[in-house]
This record gives structure tokens, C-alpha cells and sequence, in this order.
């Protein structure tokens, strides 16, 4: 599978602005026979953490958008945004997978906020991961922080040959980011790929890009620098089911509770 992982200088605020963007890049994609493009989190805005956002419920675009690109294409993305839902007064952080057909795939709303900055007055977490199929590549995505909790991926990881990361990753702790996700990968014994934005937001917050791909061993396949564009990057999927026959480290595993004590 060629994958094109997307790094988006994203527009504050202006979703309409961040469509053509996307669809400029999706369009390149496709030309250059990419089989995905995956974009970073909240690809239409930017994070503003504003609650205000979601006073008002409004209907969904980006997802219809999203599927009549990839539809016309014939290529699937994977990309998130931040959303409202209709009866919630606070909004979701979300990841969705269209596949080549213009349809639904997976959808997944982040699970764990980050309390730093007081994310759970803004999005309601979501209550589950999300396992998918994209041309056969079992795949699941998370967002962000939720890196930061490898107990998570451990739950989907023996059903999944793939892992995206989608993220709006702060420059002051990139070296996080790199080790975070190499070290999923390493662990999870899968291809874990990382999609970060670029440039400054309304905020003045910067942003490094470096979206990274790791294979199951925690080799690095690609890397991205600190300029918008698309980074492209091949996997095989088979790869995975090859590791884990040869060192099932996932089969080793023992369910043991927090004071240490097996269950």
C-alpha cells in the first residue's frame, strides 16, 4: 500500500479554505497512484479550544466532501476534525477512514483528553477504538494525546496490521512525539504511521510536521520535515502477520492487574 501522509500549514478557522487545500493535495495524491492520504487532526480549523464553537449544532460537510473526493478518485483518506453532535452541548474530536467507494470505513472520537489544557470543557471523549479495513489493511486510528496511553493500542493491536496517529503536536515536545510512536510501534509489533500539522496557529502555538512512519520493528520509513506537503511511504501489511509468527511477543502477554498481581 503507498500512503501519502499529508502535512497541512491548516488555515485558523477557515474550513472552506482548508477544504481546497486538502483537495488540491488529495488530487496529487491520487496522480502520484497513492492508494491513502491520511490528514492531520482537526484539518479544518486548526485546535482553537474554544468552547464556543459548539454553541450551535451545524451539519457535518466535511465527511460528505471527504467521500465524494475519494469517490471521484478512486483513492481513501483518513482524516480528522473537530465536530458537533446534534443534542451534545460540548463537540468531538474525530477521525474518520473513507474507503475508495465514497463510504465510511471507521469513525473514532478521541478517547483521552488531555487535562492541561482542560480538554474535556471543550470535547466529550470518545468510549472506544475504532478497527477498519482499507483494501484488506486492518487499521485503526488514534488522535494526539491519546499516544500517550499504550494501553489502548494494546487492546486493538493483535486485530490491526496498521496504526495512524493524527495530531496537531506542539514543537516543544516533538521529541515526544518521535519516541511515542516509535516505541508503539516497536511494542504493538505493527506499522505505526504519524500525521502531524504544520506552521503557526491562531494562537501563536508552532508546529514541526515531522510525521513519521515506523515499521514493526520500529525502523523508521519516512519522515517529514517542517514544510507542508506530502510524504509518501509504502507498506506491507504482510510484514506484520511475518513478525508475529516469528516472534509472537503479543501471544506472551499476561494479564496482570495494577498492584502487579495476574488476574
Amino acid at each position: 500500500m503507498k500512503i501519502a501522509l499529508l502535512q497541512l500549514d491548516i488555515k485558523w478557522l477557515d474550513p472552506e479554505a482548508n477544504h481546497a487545500k486538502a483537495e488540491f493535495f488529495i488530487r496529487k495524491a491520487a496522480a502520484e497512484e497513492c492508494d491513502l492520504v491520511v490528514l492531520p487532526e482537526a484539518f479544518t480549523t486548526g485546535f482553537p479550544m474554544q468552547a464556543t464553537m459548539f454553541s450551535e449544532n451545524s451539519p457535518d460537510s466535511t465527511t460528505p466532501f471527504l467521500s465524494s473526493l475519494a469517490r471521484e478518485l478512486g483513492i481513501n483518506i483518513i482524516a480528522g476534525y473537530l465536530t458537533s453532535v446534534s443534542g451534545e452541548k460540548k463537540g468531538r474530536n474525530i477521525a474518520v477512514a473513507i474507503d475508495r467507494h465514497g463510504l465510511t470505513a471507521g469513525y473514532y472520537s478521541k478517547m483521552y483528553m488531555f487535562s492541561v489544557i482542560n480538554e474535556a470543557d471543550m470535547i466529550r471523549a470518545g468510549e472506544q477504538p475504532a478497527v477498519f479495513s482499507l483494501d484488506g489493511v486492518a487499521s485503526t486510528i488514534f488522535i494526539c494525546y491519546d499516544i500517550r496511553f499504550p494501553e489502548i493500542f494494546r487492546t486493538v493491536a493483535p486485530s490491526v496490521q496498521c496504526i495512524f496517529v493524527i495530531a496537531n503536536w506542539l514543537t516543544k515536545r516533538i521529541d515526544h512525539w518521535a519516541a511515542l510512536l516509535k516505541a508503539r510501534a516497536i511494542e504493538n509489533q505493527c506499522f505505526v504511521i504519524g500525521i502531524n500539522r504544520v506552521g503557526v496557529d491562531g494562537n501563536n502555538i508552532p508546529y514541526p510536521g515531522l510525521s513519521l512512519a515506523y515499521d514493526p520493528w520500529g525502523y523508521e520509513i519516512c519522515s517529514g520535515r517542517d514544510k507542508e506537503g506530502i510524504i509518501t511511504c509504502d507498506i506491507d501489511p504482510n510484514m506484520v502477520n511475518r513478525t508475529r509468527e516469528r516472534f509472537p511477543f503479543l501471544f506472551d502477554m499476561r494479564d496482570i492487574d495494577i498492584r502487579g498481581k495476574e488476574k
